[in-house]
């Protein structure tokens, strides 16, 4: 038998990944095992409602279905390796992703990233990673420190949603954002293929206008995305009015002006009826100048879009600063000046460095 034959039949051999399966790939997989259709819908109320992952305890599937889904599906392809609370309440988990033949013991070969929960009053949001690093390497961003290793699976995606809706006081993900570690529209039909499932009612139910994507300005990307049959919110992150500034600070902007990111989020626009949101991170002394904000509202109102206004979150060994409140209050009045809605959002779990910009690989992984 050939080496490929062989690789073939070991794969057909290996056990399905429940959060890889939609509604129809696990209805097929249940009929090919002999399971009745209603048995799909049972798994999926159990994962999704009840969050049980543990075959044993799905009660109304038969003691039969149940230990061929023990025997033939794994539930949780990820290691949770650390745990950390924020005085905000803000949630972080490290989540480690072994290779196939790894026990769930620290391999030094396993890829890890880090997903947040942030809660407020009415919300449970959920801030996941689309790639293990970030291809992008902005230069004030944690993410980017190591490179990209390479990109998560929709299952592996959306199994962070199921590991944070488990951390205590959280119950249920009401908002999923794309502004973890990796860019999104890099790693386009995987993160369609989760939004999928997270919008399902099947699934995890979150609406449409509560998941955003995030993204630093891929037109080609932007242009598919407004094909998606989804109608997500879509995030643009700026951080600069000028090319020469956002070249300085974001190597891949020398991929694309200022405007042909701008034209596509018009075609975005277009065609879904969606507000952009242009996110702004400032730096000290970099990117916060009355003079930046003037240019920036310039921007903002060829288009519709709202601004969020991002205070940098410090990082350990990169030279950035966090800005002063007064330049950040005066940055908001010139564009509120110019008739720009715009916000300053709140940084959150900076403590556990789990804020905007903050996420990395951990060199060892903590126990918690």
């Amino acid at each position: 038998m050939s080496a490929d034959a062989t690789t073939a039949r070991d794969r057909s051999n290996s056990p399905a990944a429940f959060f890889e399966l939609d509604r129809e790939a696990l209805l097929a997989w249940c009929t090919e095992r002999g399971l009745p259709r209603h048995a799909a819908e049972q798994i999926q109320r159990w994962v999704f409602e009840r969050g049980v992952v543990d075959p044993e305890r799905m009660t109304d599937l038969s003691k039969a279905a149940r230990a061929m889904l023990a025997r033939e599906m794994v539930f949780l392809q990820g290691v949770v390796r650390a745990h950390q609370l924020a005085t905000d309440e803000t949630q972080k988990l490290l989540v480690a992703w072994p290779p196939p033949s790894a026990l769930p013991t620290i391999d030094p070969n396993e890829r890890r990233t880090e997903c947040v929960m942030i809660p407020s009053e009415d919300r449970r949001t959920a801030c996941l990673s689309s790639q293990v690093g970030c291809p992008v390497g902005c230069r004030f961003c944690a993410s980017g420190l190591g490179g990209l290793e390479g990109n998560l699976s929709a299952g592996r995606i959306l199994e962070q949603v199921w590991h944070l809706s488990r951390l205590p006081g959280v119950e249920r993900i009401s908002h999923v954002v794309f502004m973890g570690m990796g860019e999104p529209l890099a790693n386009l039909n995987a993160v369609t293929s989760a939004i999928r499932t997270l919008n399902a009612p099947w699934g995890f139910g979150i609406s449409a206008r509560r998941i955003t994507v995030s993204t630093v300005g891929l037109p080609a990307a932007i242009r598919k995305l407004c094909e998606f049959e989804i109608p997500v919110t879509l995030a643009l992150s700026l951080h600069a009015p000028l090319d020469d500034l956002r070249r300085e600070i974001i190597p891949w902007a020398e991929y694309a002006t200022i405007d042909e990111i701008l034209d596509a989020a018009q075609e975005w626009f277009d065609k879904t009826g969606r507000e952009i949101t242009l996110e702004y991170i400032l730096l000290g002394g970099v990117n916060d100048r009355p003079i930046h904000a003037q240019e920036l509202a310039r921007l903002a109102r060829t288009m519709r879009a709202n601004v969020n206004l991002i205070r940098y979150n410090e990082v350990a060994g990169l030279p950035y600063l966090r800005p002063r409140d007064e330049d950040v209050l005066r940055f908001q009045e010139i564009l509120r000046e110019k008739g720009v809605n715009t916000h300053i959002r709140r940084s959150r779990g900076r403590d556990i460095a789990a804020a905007c910009g903050q996420l990395r690989h951990e060199a060892k992984a903590k126990l918690g």
